[in-house]
């Protein structure tokens, strides 16, 4: 019976070794962020160099990086959920892009190294961690936002929560109405402490805020008519991860600024890497119409 006992102990720290093992190797494949030395290598044969930087709000330490004039227009690429800075960071490269705007991508909370796998499902409170990068670089500039998919509503709170910091909008198949939003039943069980912690931390980021994100987008409703900046929608009508009537919402939303759809038949979700000029024709027609 003892040496029973000593076998289904040692069986039971063999699985739960090899479970332990299995959960980092699994979290060190799907960190989808860029270290310092990988950011210096990215730049390192581009005639335009970007540099990392970071600053502390509250508890958090948030990276971004940055590339091209300070006196031109800033564009502040928000990446979606699981992401990080490394999603935009090949139009911080693109040298006609840079002729017209100094070009940022960050690590929003939780995600890359701005205190990974901690997630803010709070938009209001995300928005407030990336106010000080606009309170640094504004100016007398304009500030264009690009928000991808989860990324879409927060840059949209920011619009609605500092309208003076922000001059543009271009929501990248956004998710932001909330009747629109799944019913996925496996976000609240991967939300609990145990399941949570078996997560890569990119996904376990992932699903805490996705899992509050409905009741975080119905807070928004009221507060559309705040956003006075020109906005641009983006959006594929073969996008199976955000319905394509968002983009529809937004124009009925937003009634203090004009408002433009880019609906593309034949578009799926990952826009910024399957139809990245789509974004930079958004970008230069903004500035071009605004003078700038």
């Amino acid at each position: 019976m003892a040496m029973d006992r000593i076998k289904w102990l040692r069986s039971g720290l063999v699985a739960m070794l090899v479970l332990v093992v299995c959960l980092a190797l699994l979290d060190s494949c799907m960190q989808f962020r860029m270290s310092k030395s990988e950011i210096d290598t990215y730049f390192s044969n581009k005639p335009h160099k970007g540099t990392l930087h970071q600053y502390r709000i509250e508890s958090r330490n948030i990276h971004y990086v940055i590339a091209g004039d300070s006196t031109l227009p800033l564009v502040l690429f928000v990446h979606g959920s699981p992401g990080s800075l490394s999603a935009f960071i090949d139009f911080l490269a693109d040298t006609s892009l840079l002729k017209v705007a100094q070009l940022a991508t960050i690590d929003r909370p939780g995600f890359g190294y701005s205190n990974f796998g901690m997630a803010e499902p709070s938009l209001s409170r995300q928005a407030a961690c990336l106010r000080p990068l606009l309170e640094k670089h504004k100016g007398q500039r304009p500030i264009i936002l690009v928000g991808h998919s989860l990324g879409g509503p927060l840059v949209a709170r920011m619009a609605m929560d500092f309208p003076q910091l922000v001059d543009g909008l271009i929501l990248v198949a956004p998710s932001i109405d909330p009747s629109l939003e799944p019913n996925e039943w496996f976000r609240g069980p991967l939300a609990t402490p145990f399941l949570k912690w078996l997560l890569p931390r990119s996904l376990r980021a992932s699903n805490d805020e996705i899992y509050h994100l409905k009741p975080e987008l119905e807070q928004m409703l009221p507060l559309w008519p705040r956003i006075t900046a020109r906005t641009t929608v983006i959006q594929g009508k073969k996008d199976v991860l955000v319905p394509w009537a968002n983009a529809t919402f937004a124009q009925r939303m937003i009634t203090n600024a004009p408002v433009k759809l880019m609906m593309v038949e034949d578009m799926n979700h990952f826009v910024p890497w399957s139809h990245p000029q789509l974004i930079r024709q958004a970008i230069v027609e903004f500035l071009k119409d605004s003078g700038k």
